[in-house]
């Protein structure tokens, strides 16, 4: 098998990492990996900060909710949907400089964001470092533009944690392809469908054990109930809307 397909075939998030160093040599290969991605009009309508200051990742460690693995790696990456770099340069060349003052190119620069993200990823997972994804930028995006005095048209959208992994947890169960994968056109899920699909996952030692924990009758009850609640969503979402707003890309 391929070095590369095997590395990706084998990801798994590492939240224990050794106390060895990432050395600049190491770090530059990640962020060429992370500048090499598909970019829409190859704008690259992102920008990429390097957190290796030990003191600042404690200054952010409470708006990633103080998890440890905010704080116990050596080495975070923020991945920010930016478009502040292109407008300038549009400006300095006497071009239109609110045509991207708009949802979709935040879109566009998300996805931007996105790819370099997982090509950084994919390249420290194939030079034996373990990465772990921090959801919690999203939350408190806000709180995160202020930390990185984040100008207007730059949102912080992904944050991952890199090192060398000290732990080798078990791979993540997932659903299988066919759940994921429509041909043609897409295939919407019958209860048959959808019971045959999960029917693993729901029996999976890992979900039995959170079904005991939570008390709860299924995996779906565990989701909407305990770990991504209406209530979180709506105020989150109300956030991020507001982010936007603040940061130019909503009228």
């Amino acid at each position: 098998m391929n070095d590369t397909i095997k590395t990706i075939l084998e990801h798994r998030s590492i939240r224990k990492f050794t106390d060895q160093s990432i050395d600049p040599s190491t770090l530059e290969t990640i962020l060429k990996a992370a500048a090499n991605g598909s970019t829409m009009g190859n704008m690259q309508l992102y920008s990429i900060i390097v957190t290796q200051d030990k003191e600042k990742m404690k200054e952010m460690a409470p708006l990633h909710f103080n998890q440890p693995i905010a704080t116990n790696a050596p080495l975070i990456l923020t991945f920010c949907a930016d478009f502040n770099r292109f407008n300038t340069y549009c400006s300095y060349r006497d071009a239109e400089t609110t045509a991207y003052n708009n949802f979709q190119s935040y879109h566009w620069a998300v996805i931007d964001a996105i790819i370099a993200a997982q090509n950084a990823c994919v390249a420290a997972e194939s030079l034996g470092l373990g990465i772990c994804w921090l959801g919690t930028i999203t939350y408190n995006a806000d709180k995160f533009i202020n930390s990185f005095n984040l100008p207007k048209s730059v949102v912080p959208v992904a944050c991952i944690s890199f090192g060398y992994p000290a732990e080798t947890p078990e791979l993540t169960d997932k659903l299988p392809l066919e759940a994921l994968v429509h041909y043609e056109t897409y295939q919407d899920y019958s209860e048959e469908r959808i019971n045959q699909l999960f029917e693993e996952k729901e029996n999976h030692p890992t979900t039995q054990n959170l079904l005991k924990e939570n008390d709860l009758p299924n995996l779906a009850r565990i989701f909407t109930e305990k770990r991504y609640k209406k209530a979180d969503n709506e105020y989150f979402a109300t956030v991020l809307t507001n982010v936007l707003k603040e940061q130019g890309f909503l009228s």
